[in-house]
């Protein structure tokens, strides 16, 4: 683990290990240099990723303040949520309507003569395309879908359509990138990746966005309540 990424995995984990209200600021940058061992440049890098994240605010003159409402909720950041949106850049590869399959009538509860949207977009990281993402939408809840919405944040131009997002359903399994994937991505062919599949969903129940996605190169962190129930559950002793 690069020196950057442990002094920052090790500083959430001392901010989770303190209890709310015990610890408010972390120590100054020399101080931590020092502790660590590091560069002030490194810890600089290790805090400007946990300010990216909502755990601190770095207050000019006044120090490294942890956000107050951090410990009482789950943490989850992966290496694109935890960029600025200014860092992030999206590329249209295609854009079409196309009639449902049998799968896609079934997510998005419609008829089989409901068109939907298909497009092909490549997610850029400081320059560098890192994600293909194939989705799908409902042409009836978004008929105005274009270049520049898909060029942008899809989530925000969910909501300024008046939506409500509930949640956001996703699953993980490492895959090898294909020979047009790795055109797109500037990568070779085979080289390891995430596929990401998502299913976005609107209060109410209702599908809005199904989407594959490959990573060539994701990291994900979760901090998150240790589950008794759950754990009592897979060995088989809950209610005993």
């Amino acid at each position: 683990m690069k020196k950057k990424e442990f002094v920052t995995q090790d500083l959430l984990s001392k901010i989770y290990q303190s209890e709310p209200g015990e610890q408010r600021k972390l120590p100054p940058e020399r101080a931590l240099a020092a502790e660590y061992g590091v560069s002030r440049f490194t810890i600089r890098q290790a805090l400007e990723k946990l300010a990216s994240i909502g755990v601190v605010r770095i207050v000019q003159g006044s120090g490294i303040w942890i956000n107050d409402n951090i410990r009482s909720n789950p943490l989850v950041y992966n290496s694109i949520t935890e960029k600025r949106f200014d860092q992030i850049q999206f590329r249209m590869v295609k854009l079409h309507k196309k009639l449902p399959g049998v799968e896609e009538q079934q997510v998005f509860g419609i008829e089989p003569g409901a068109f939907i949207w298909q497009f092909c977009r490549l997610r850029l990281v400081d320059g560098a395309p890192v994600q293909i993402e194939i989705s799908s939408m409902p042409v009836s809840l978004f008929p105005d879908l274009n270049q520049q919405v898909i060029e942008r944040s899809l989530q925000q131009y969910v909501l300024a359509r008046g939506y409500r997002i509930s949640h956001m359903l996703t699953s993980y399994r490492a895959v090898s990138v294909s020979r047009e994937q790795a055109v797109l991505l500037g990568c070779k062919k085979g080289s390891p990746a995430m596929h990401i599949a998502n299913r976005g969903i609107l209060e109410g129940g209702r599908v809005f966005e199904i989407s594959d996605i490959i990573d060539i190169n994701y990291t994900c962190t979760y901090v998150i309540p240790f589950n008794q129930d759950n754990l009592a559950f897979r060995q088989g002793t809950q209610g005993v």
